[in-house]
């Protein structure tokens, strides 16, 4: 199986957060599994960082490399095509960063992992 993680399942997973659905837990340590973790998602928590709202033990770039790693998560890179097609996306979510993932997850057929209702509502596949 192959699968998106959504930046909040991507920070529940490495702070074991019980927040964390067993479901979704069992596919992202089941190591047959390949895990994606978008640019948009390490964007978001460097946002988050700078602006004082996510407190991790060390920099962002240190953090997400090093539990990228540890996790063996592969890297989805944001594709010109991935955030022009975000402008097709009915305005369900005001987001951008979550609207970036459902373009990703539509046109890398990528079910996303995410407890977020309102991704939920895009015709993309959700795992939780």
């Amino acid at each position: 199986m192959r699968a998106l993680l959504d930046t909040h399942a991507f920070l529940w997973w490495n702070l074991d957060d019980p927040q964390l659905s067993a479901s979704a837990r069992a596919i992202i340590g089941d190591g047959q599994n390949e895990i994606f973790v978008s640019a948009a998602s390490a964007w978001e928590i460097a946002i988050k960082v700078g602006k004082g709202r996510l407190v991790l033990p060390e920099s962002p770039e240190r953090y997400v490399a090093n539990r990228m790693a540890h996790s063996r998560f592969l890297a989805l890179p944001i594709q010109l095509s991935h955030a022009l097609h975000v402008a097709t996306l009915p305005r369900i979510h005001e987001d951008p960063f979550d609207r970036l993932l459902v373009a990703q997850g539509q046109m890398e057929g990528l079910p996303i992992l995410t407890a977020d209702p309102e991704i939920a509502r895009y015709p993309v596949e959700i795992l939780w």
